[in-house]
């Protein structure tokens, strides 16, 4: 699988395990949610990097005592048309500051990649090199945003009214 990382392509650097495989001692890996569930502790103060993937349909204030020792968190879209992890998405980098990666699986289209952006996602797992391609050029594309969001970006009316305030201060 295909990953586009902070406007990069590459290869996934992190070992999708199985729910009855052996958990290694170092080395990046991802793990279900049950798996992860089923021993939390453990998984996460581990020496490698860890991460889960999250379905969209579990409370992300179960990750939340974890969230300072997981490298990444993938949460899921099932469908094109279930929205639910742009919300987990915007409450784990908003609510609860985290500020690993974020990675978008499932369902990944590359019509709704900005809008995943804006939610707070740092990386997408895709299918065809096309859309990899197609999404890293997107990150590029946009610069200014009326909205503000949970992807730190300084909307356009923030923009304006410093840019106000500094034409003032300087008169």
């Amino acid at each position: 699988m295909l990953l586009v990382k902070d406007g990069a392509t590459g290869d996934d650097p992190l070992v999708h395990l199985a729910d009855d495989a052996e958990i290694p001692g170092d080395g990046a890996i991802l793990v279900s949610s049950a798996r992860f569930l089923e021993d939390a502790e453990a998984l996460s103060q581990r020496k490698g990097r860890t991460g889960v993937i999250w379905p969209n349909n579990r409370d992300v204030d179960d990750l939340v005592p974890y969230l300072d020792r997981l490298a990444v968190i993938a949460l899921v879209f099932p469908t094109f048309r279930d929205g639910r992890a742009y919300s987990q998405a915007r409450l784990l980098r908003e609510r609860y500051n985290f500020r690993g990666e974020l990675r978008a699986t499932g369902q990944v289209l590359r019509d709704q990649f900005l809008f995943m952006l804006r939610a707070g996602f740092n990386a997408f797992e895709v299918k065809k090199p096309a859309d990899a391609e197609a999404f890293a050029n997107t990150v590029k594309r946009y610069s200014v945003f009326y909205q503000p969001t949970g992807d730190g970006r300084m909307s356009a009316l923030h923009r304006r009214m410093m840019l106000r305030h500094s034409e003032s201060a300087s008169q």
